[in-house]
């Protein structure tokens, strides 16, 4: 029986390093941060590129990567 091997890398999130576990996706990691992926107003973007939230479970992360995360906010 072959095991799953799971390893830590790092992404930085909104500018702030933080160490995940390997393999992680985009709907993954914001589980991983407590956060709600089926909340309206988030974006995402990996790399200065935009993501669909449609893609999100199945963009992979990799080590070094830079996500944004943005949620949208009423106010004056």
């Amino acid at each position: 029986m072959t095991e799953l091997t799971v390893s830590p890398f790092s992404v930085r999130v909104n500018g702030d390093p933080h160490d995940v576990p390997s393999p992680l996706t985009i709907e993954g990691l914001l589980r991983h941060l407590g956060r709600n992926p089926e909340t309206p107003g988030i974006a995402v973007a990996v790399n200065d590129a935009v993501v669909r939230r449609a893609d999100w479970a199945i963009t992979a992360l990799a080590d070094e990567d830079r996500v944004e995360i943005i949620t949208a906010s009423q106010g004056g």
